[in-house]
Formats: C-alpha cells, sequence, structure tokens
C-alpha cells in the first residue's frame, strides 16, 4: 500500500511529549502569584515563563536534527487570551481582531492589518538565540506561536477545560479560526512540527528566550528574557530510549508497551483512510524507537492528524495531575502518537454511538436548522505514474474537502439488516434544545475491505470531477463513498461551530466490519479532507492530452442529504497539464489569493 504523501513528502516521525518535569514546573512555579479568580479583571495580562531550567532535546542520528521544544509558555491571568481570525473569501486578506469578554458583553479590538497571513498563528512571536559552552552565537530566530498549542493549567482555581479549540488550522482554504489561552492557563510557544529542526551537535547549550517587541507593545507583554540551559544528546533509532534514574525500564512498566509509541502526524490518509499504523512509513522506512512519554491532557492538535502532512505539536500536563507525575513509573508506558482510537497521543477519539434501533414510524424532515454541506477547492496536487500497482499509468493526485457550515450538525445511522451487505442510512434532525425530531432515508452505507480502509462509507458524500476548459466532465473519480470525521476546523467562527469534535479520526468512528449500526457526524465549522494518494481514487490522465482542466469538488451529488443550502456545494480549481506519458507535469495558478498548491 502506498503512503506517499499528495505534496510528495514521506511521513515524518514524531519526538516525545513535553517532559513531565518541564510540565509540573509550569504548574508548581506561578501558583504562588496567581490572582484570585473570583476578582479577575477581564483584561488579560500575559506572561512568558519557562517551566523548567533546562531541557534535553535529541538529535538522531538518521534524521539529525533538534526540535527546539525549551519549554517557555505563555500565560493569561485576569482574562482569556482570545483572537479571532477571519477572511471575508479567498480574495480577500486575513484579519485578526483580539476579543475581550466581561460577562455577557463582548468587545473587539482590530490587530494591525498584514499582522497574519495565515491560519497557522502569530509569526515571529519568540526570539530565540542559542550560545554554545564558549560563549558563541550559534543560533537567532524567531518563531510563530499558536495559542491553541499544547497548554495546561497553571493554578488549580482555573477552568478545569479550556474552551478554545486544540489547533491552529493550517488547510490552505481554512475561512476561520479562534485562537485562545485560556484564564489561569499556559500555552506552549514552542511552533510544534510546524516548525524545522535546526542542526546542532552534540553538547550544552544556553537558550534565550524573549517576545518580541512588536508583540510586547501589541499586548502588553512585559519584556522578560527567559534562559534554559539545553543539553542535546545524539541517539539512534536502533538503540533503545533511555531510562531514568529511578524509574522502571518501559518493558516492566503498567501494560508492558515496552514504551513505543506510534508516529503522530501525517498519515498519507490513503484517501481518507487512516495511515493505518506506524507501519504505514513511506517504502517501508524504519519506524523510530519511541522514547516513554507524560500522560496529556489531551489539549492539542487533532487537526490534519492521519490526514495531511502535519503532525501535532506534543501536549502538556495539566495541574490536576502534579501529584501523579511524581510517580514517574504510572507514565512510562504511555504512548504519544496517533493510533488506533488516538489523536495526539492522549485524546481518545471514539465514534458517537447510534441509535438502538432504525427510526420507526413516518419519515419526516422538520423546519429544524440543517447541515451546510461546502466544498474547499483541492489542494495538495500532484502528478504520479502507478507505480508497481499499475504500470504505464499516470495519475492526478489531490486533496479535497467539504465542511459543514452549519448551523446543525450533519448526523447519519447506518443500520444492518442481518446477512445484509449494506447498511440503510438515515440522516437525523434536532430541535434548539437537542432533542431529535424527524428523520428521513438517505441511501446507504457500504463496507470496504481495502486495507487500510475496513470501515463503513456513506455513499455518495462526494463526488470528484476533472472537467475540460469549457467545464463539461471529462474524467471521474473512483471515490464517492466516505467515512466521515471532522479532520479540519474550516471555520470556527460560524454560528453554532463545534471546538471540540469528538470523532477527529477514523479509528473508532466508521464502525467494524461485524458492527449492526454506525453513526458518522461532521460537526458544525470542521471538514472532512480526503486525500486521493491511490490509483483509481486519483484521476487517470494517462490519454488526456495538454492543457487546462478543473478539479470539481462536489458536495452531496445527489442531494440525497437534506441542507440549507444546495447551490454551494461545488468548487472549482485550475491546473494546467503538461509533460508527456509516464513523465506528465502539472500547474497550480493560484486560487485568488491562496497560493498554495
Amino acid at each position: 500500500m502506498m503512503t506517499r504523501s499528495p505534496q510528495g513528502r514521506t511521513n515524518r516521525l514524531t519526538r516525545p511529549s513535553i517532559a513531565v518535569a518541564a510540565a509540573v514546573a509550569v504548574t508548581a512555579g506561578v501558583v504562588a502569584a496567581a490572582p484570585d479568580a473570583k476578582t479577575a479583571e477581564p483584561t488579560p495580562k500575559l506572561s512568558l515563563i519557562a517551566a523548567s531550567t533546562s531541557v534535553t532535546l535529541d538529535s538522531w542520528k538518521e534524521d539529525p536534527g533538534v526540535y527546539l521544544d525549551l519549554g517557555t509558555y505563555l500565560t493569561s491571568e485576569n482574562g482569556a487570551f482570545e483572537l479571532k481570525v477571519t477572511r471575508k473569501s479567498y480574495k480577500d486578506p486575513v484579519v485578526a481582531s483580539q476579543v475581550f469578554r466581561n460577562g455577557k458583553k463582548t468587545t473587539t479590538k482590530a490587530l494591525p492589518a498584514g499582522l497574519v497571513k495565515d491560519f497557522s498563528g502569530l509569526p515571529g512571536f519568540a526570539q530565540i538565540k542559542l550560545t554554545d559552552a564558549a560563549g558563541k552565537t550559534v543560533l537567532s530566530q524567531t518563531e510563530a506561536f499558536c495559542p491553541n498549542n499544547a497548554s495546561g493549567r497553571v493554578r488549580p482555581d482555573a477552568p478545569a477545560q479550556s474552551k478554545y479549540p486544540q489547533s491552529c488550522p493550517v488547510n490552505p482554504f481554512t475561512l476561520g479560526s479562534v485562537w485562545g489561552v485560556e484564564n489561569g492557563w499556559a500555552s506552549n510557544t514552542y511552533a510544534g512540527y510546524y516548525s524545522k529542526p535546526v542542526q546542532l551537535a552534540a553538547g550544552t547549550y544556553t537558550a534565550k528566550i524573549n517576545v518580541t517587541k512588536k508583540y510586547r507593545d501589541l499586548f502588553g507583554i512585559a519584556n522578560q528574557t527567559r534562559t534554559v540551559k539545553v543539553t542535546v544528546r545524539e541517539r539512534s533509532w536502533e538503540e533503545p530510549p533511555p531510562v531514568p534514574a529511578g524509574s522502571r525500564s518501559a518493558a516492566s512498566a503498567p501494560g508492558g508497551h515496552e514504551g513505543h509509541a506510534g508516529h503522530a502526524g501525517h498519515a498519507g490518509h490513503e484517501g481518507h483512510e487512516k495511515a493505518a499504523a506506524p507501519s504505514a512509513h513511506a517504502h517501508g522506512a524504519p519506524a523510530r524507537t519511541e522514547a516513554p512519554a507524560a500522560r496529556t491532557t489531551g489539549a492539542g492538535s487533532t487537526f490534519n492528524v492521519g490526514h495531511g502532512p502535519y503532525p501535532p505539536a506534543p501536549a502538556a500536563l495539566p495541574w490536576a495531575l502534579k501529584k501523579e507525575s511524581l510517580q514517574r513509573e504510572a507514565f512510562s508506558s504511555a504512548k504519544a502518537g496517533d493510533r488506533a482510537g488516538q489523536t495526539d497521543g492522549s485524546r481518545q477519539a471514539p465514534g458517537v454511538k447510534p441509535n438502538a434501533k432504525r427510526p420507526t414510524g413516518k419519515a419526516v424532515v422538520p423546519d429544524v436548522p440543517k447541515p451546510d454541506l461546502r466544498s474547499l477547492p483541492a489542494y495538495g496536487i500532484t502528478v504520479s505514474d502507478g507505480y508497481e500497482e499499475v504500470p504505464g499509468k499516470d495519475y492526478l493526485a489531490f486533496s479535497a474537502n467539504v465542511w459543514n457550515a452549519g448551523p446543525a450538525k450533519l448526523v447519519v445511522d447506518g443500520f444492518r439488516s442481518p446477512g445484509k451487505e449494506l447498511m440503510d442510512a438515515y440522516q437525523y434532525f434536532y430541535d434548539a434544545a437537542g432533542k431529535q425530531v424527524g428523520y428521513t432515508p438517505t441511501g446507504t452505507m457500504e463496507w470496504d475491505p481495502r486495507p487500510g480502509h475496513e470501515h463503513w462509507h456513506f455513499t455518495d458524500f462526494a463526488s470528484y470531477r476533472l472537467l475540460k476548459a469549457d467545464q463539461k466532465e471529462s474524467v471521474r473519480s473512483g471515490k464517492e463513498a466516505f467515512c466521515l470525521a471532522n479532520t479540519d476546523a474550516v471555520d470556527y467562527t460560524v454560528k453554532n461551530a463545534n471546538w471540540h469534535p469528538d470523532n477527529t479520526d477514523l479509528s473508532t468512528a466508521c464502525g467494524q466490519e461485524n458492527s449492526i449500526s454506525v453513526r458518522e457526524v461532521l460537526d458544525v465549522g470542521s471538514g472532512d479532507t480526503y486525500t486521493q494518494d491511490l490509483p483509481g481514487q486519483s484521476f487517470d490522465i494517462t490519454d488526456l492530452p495538454n492543457g487546462t482542466y478543473y478539479i470539481q469538488v462536489l458536495a452531496n451529488p445527489e442531494n440525497r442529504l437534506k441542507e440549507t443550502n444546495h447551490k454551494n456545494n461545488s468548487a472549482l480549481r485550475k491546473v494546467v497539464l503538461g509533460g508527456k506519458k509516464g513523465a506528465r507535469t502539472v500547474k497550480v495558478p493560484a486560487h485568488h489569493l491562496v497560493n498554495a498548491n
């Protein structure tokens, strides 16, 4: 099975989550100074803190480079730090505003035009300077900051859960996002896997970290430089992970997992099919030996996990786990990364339970809020041959996303009659109080037995077509049945957007072969990305002449699903095919202001 990503990149392997000691320092170091939550003012006070005075970072012999997770956090007191980031259309730039909440009163302040270019975070937020043991500067750079990054509470009376989303979206066609650091919480300033590793020899260094001046001035952050001693150690994938002094070996830890974790991150989502396991590394590349990792809050990235080339940043420990973190042996078997039932190495993503029985009585479509399915333009566009599977063929591959603009979530249940191969599918409707008030038959679900799929697909959810320059159909993709999952935060500013959707991966959301019923949900504000990685799911362009074409992503092609609007289901992306058979090329012009292929 191929695992090549649409962008031609192979899977990037994960690294451990933030160390237990660092997370404890975040919680322990600032509790005494925290103000009383009951008397806090709504204007947030932001501070840069360091979780620990020292960190140890790994450089892998097989993949040299060090990720600068220095354990610095931005804390927010006297209220939450909240930003709203939007664009009216793909013809308009991305703009940001700060949101202030005081009880039922909400005010906003526009941030400077051009401050943000996309939805991945505040660019150039943290200034990092690294010197070696001799005092020579070996690195000076800035990093972006996603306020939704790995986070945890800094005092016990802070809200138990952060209301903000768990990542900053990186889909090039994102329309709106909400970023925030909850009151009494801290968010890691490390750019995570969105940053590039730096080349550092094994040894000791001193890191100085501060918030850059423009953000200090903009948000009233004190000019405080944090100093962290850094030890870089060289390791090999083939070597067992080091066992901290005083803790049991991973092999003897509870659960007997030998301290190994799956890789967190990109799966070439074999057309939306879960990168089945850590074995899905491209072309048999060796899997990295995984170090023991700490249990986490789950307050880390969940989107684009298993569905694109952007693994999440690691999550941190909450205040509530401070005592438990002292018992390190209880953590040594915890697994970080992406695998069945997990999205960020800690957070379970079970499929929501369907109704126990298929609906009875007269089908009715009531006058209540309904979903609004919309398509994003195709991206991640590339050409490839058929490899060993289909030699002599040329294919056009791409990623596509259908999202729900609301104001109601899409809920589809499948029910299987004993001995039948197909499930009967039903769409459900709910009133403003969440009570089910109607249903209608909406086609079928089918079991896909192919390796990497192995779950129930809802038929006729979307269709992909390659149109000629006159926008008449030329080729249709073989992919028209889907397992629904909330893989991408497309616009969390729409009405009723759910910032914490449940099924953000496919591991349990779409049933097993012996399932009698399945529920698939697409929440408001979220979209479902499929990458067209495999021959047969992408477009066969072997015999197509060179020239201009359009990739059409069409949601709800047969109008089986009931929506608020059926007129916004299609999106087109222009491509220009060139080259010759066996060596085809594709050029992808910018889509208005979005220049991402």
